[in-house]
Formats: C-alpha cells, structure tokens, sequence
C-alpha cells in the first residue's frame, strides 16, 4: 500500500487527498471473494490512525457486506473506494450492473443470504445507492463520533 502517491501495481491505491483526509481505491476482480478480507484489511490500514476503534470496527462489517455483494450478486468487476476526512468515513463499492438493491428481511431459517444491506441500513449513518450510466454505487457514511 503507498501512503502519499498513487499506485497502479495490483489494482489498488491508497493516496492522501490531504493532510486531513486519506483514500483508499481498488479494484475488485470479478467473483473473487478473496478480495473480501483483503479489502477489510486494506481499510483497517487506512482507518488505524483515525482514532475511533468502535467506528472502524462497524466499518469494516459494512465494507464487508458490501464487497460481498458485488462480487456475488454480479458477473462484472467493481471498485472499492474509502474516503475519510475529519467528520467521518464514506466508503463507496460501484459494479457495472444494473439493478437497484434494497435491504430485505432475511429469511428466518439458518442462511446466512440476505443481511447485507439491513445491516449497512441500520448501523451507517447514511447509506444509499446512486445509479450510473453503466452500474450503480452502493455507499455508507460514518460520522467520526463515538459508536
């Protein structure tokens, strides 16, 4: 990960946008569910000197739910983006599909599909989806204050 500049090398950047915020940037490779804990790792680097340990946490989870569900629910790449600033975090996974997403209730059974979007629905500050010409955005806010 290169702190400071932008990286082309494994599809991924970090890059400081400023003194008072970071990014993280990468590209997710079609169906590859490895790309989930590499991603979480990733953001954890990038969020371990924001000082708030509840918060990254949650992050984490919801970047998780995220990730995964581009890669699952599409047949296309899709990108991972994280931005924090001094009031908060914004992570945002766009894919190249179309199709709105909406939370539903997960079935009552042992499967463990359909909490993704509930989860990131009740624990972010703000979330939504924002459609693009090709695919959408799927994004999560977290303010900076204590969980």
């Amino acid at each position: 990960m290169v702190i400071g500049a932008s990286s082309a090398t494994s599809g991924e950047t970090t890059d400081t946008i400023s003194e008072h915020a970071s990014r993280l940037r990468r590209r997710l490779g079609r169906a590859d569910l490895r790309a989930v804990p590499e991603a979480r790792r990733e953001l954890r680097e990038l969020l371990r000197h924001w000082g708030k340990p509840g918060r990254s946490e949650i992050a984490e989870l919801l970047t998780s739910e995220l990730v995964t569900n581009a890669l699952v629910h599409t047949d296309d790449d899709a990108v991972l983006t994280a931005v924090v600033r001094p009031g908060g975090l914004r992570v945002e996974v766009r894919d190249f599909v179309a199709g709105r997403p909406e939370p539903q209730a997960p079935d009552t059974g042992d499967g463990t599909h359909g909490r993704g979007l509930v989860l990131v629905e009740s624990l972010a500050d703000d979330w939504g989806v924002r459609p693009h010409e090709v695919g959408k955005s799927v994004w999560f806010e977290l303010g900076a204050e204590a969980a």
